[in-house]
């Protein structure tokens, strides 16, 4: 039925929007990015992603043009190209642009997928709609549970992917840590959680 009203009503991205859609996914909010420089970036706003964000500024790369699209699956940048929700581990918006900080998997351990940050990006929205709210509620609704372990200098976030069924246990490892030691007790994390689950 989606799939007919997508034909007859349009998918509800913006017009020159060019990525493809998935035949479920739905168009939530949208925001033309702009280009320039925003005031310093630091007034007001605040994090996006419940536990598993730390502190501290968020900086990288401005990108101008296109369209930040939120769907039910995750936002598309421009591009455009796809992030899901779980793959966001940082959104702050602040001073008129959001700042997005993507993961990339770095492995597996065990059931457990390692994570890698990468630099954050800036995107300047003059009229930004409801893309940081949305943002906001999908990142932080995507988290089921998270816990920062100080001994091993990484977080472990119980996560759930749009589209996909369950939950996936994913680490993020702070920069320097004990990768080897890190990855066994992640996999036995993982191993317990699924034994509760039978």
């Amino acid at each position: 039925m989606r799939g007919v009203l997508r034909r007859l009503f349009g998918s509800g991205a913006p017009e020159g929007f060019t990525g493809v859609l998935e035949r479920d996914e739905v168009v939530l909010a949208f925001a033309p990015v702009g280009g320039g420089s925003v005031g310093g970036g630091l007034v007001g706003g605040g994090s996006v992603g419940g536990g598993l964000v730390g502190g501290g500024s968020v900086g990288g790369g401005l990108v101008g043009g296109g369209f930040l699209v939120a769907t039910s699956l995750g936002l598309w940048l421009p591009g455009p190209r796809r992030v899901g929700w779980h793959l966001v581990s940082k959104a702050i918006w602040r001073g008129g642009a959001l700042s997005v900080v993507e993961a990339v998997e770095d492995g597996h351990a065990g059931d457990a997928v390692v994570l890698r940050d990468l630099p954050a990006v800036r995107f300047v929205l003059e009229s930004p709609g409801k893309v940081p709210e949305v943002v906001h509620a999908r990142v932080t609704g995507s988290i089921k549970v998270s816990e920062r372990r100080d001994d091993l200098r990484a977080w472990f976030v119980q996560r759930k992917v749009p589209g996909a069924a369950g939950l996936v246990l994913q680490v993020r490892p702070d920069a320097g840590a004990d990768s080897e030691e890190l990855r066994e007790i992640a996999a036995g994390v993982a191993r317990k959680i699924a034994a509760l689950r039978g």
